[in-house]
């Protein structure tokens, strides 16, 4: 699994958008997740 470091301005908005005991790493799963499906809707309405 790869590491990465994160600035402490980005470690405090994760904590903003997690839920309960959210892990980061369940958080950042969750973000690419909408990433990808909004990569995929623009890639398909021909937006992208």
């Amino acid at each position: 699994m790869a590491t990465i470091d994160l600035e402490e301005e980005t470690i405090e908005r994760l904590d903003r958008l997690r839920v309960e005991e959210e892990s980061y790493d369940e958080i950042v799963t969750e973000l690419i997740d909408i990433y990808e499906a909004e990569e995929r809707t623009l890639f398909h309405s021909g937006g992208g």
